[in-house]
């Protein structure tokens, strides 16, 4: 079970909403259940992302979002342009910073209550 190398983040309650709970080498647990792989996730869903070209989900939460947190890894990585320029011209801010980092930093702006999502790439994978 990947539980045992995994990072907690996690020490505060936050009212319904969906939390990263913990991370470790390929996988996130959200909301209490485990996930392989990248994550996208926003106060009330997560789910699967495909990368810098899965724009679709973003998109259709764009009138819910004020800010995007993308968690690029083990290190921190540029988006593309048209990533962050097609989040930008519909008014959403997008914050990249390490996946530890991106975590922490979602679960503080959720617990705020503020309107954050999560792109996540996993760490050590």
């Amino acid at each position: 079970m990947p539980d045992c190398n995994c990072i907690n983040v996690n020490e505060i309650l936050f009212d319904g909403a969906v939390p990263v709970d913990g991370y470790g080498p390929g996988f996130f647990r959200v909301g209490g259940q485990l996930h392989q792989g990248a994550m996208l996730i926003t106060q009330n869903s997560r789910m699967p992302w495909q990368g810098y070209g899965d724009t679709a989900a973003l998109l259709a939460l764009a009138d819910t979002l004020d800010l995007v947190i993308v968690g690029t890894g083990d290190s921190i990585a540029y988006p593309p342009r048209p990533f962050r320029q097609t989040l930008e011209s519909l008014d959403i801010g997008v914050e990249f910073m390490q996946t530890s980092a991106a975590c922490r930093t979602y679960n503080v702006l959720l617990a705020e209550g503020r309107r954050v999502a999560g792109v996540f790439f996993p760490v050590g994978a």
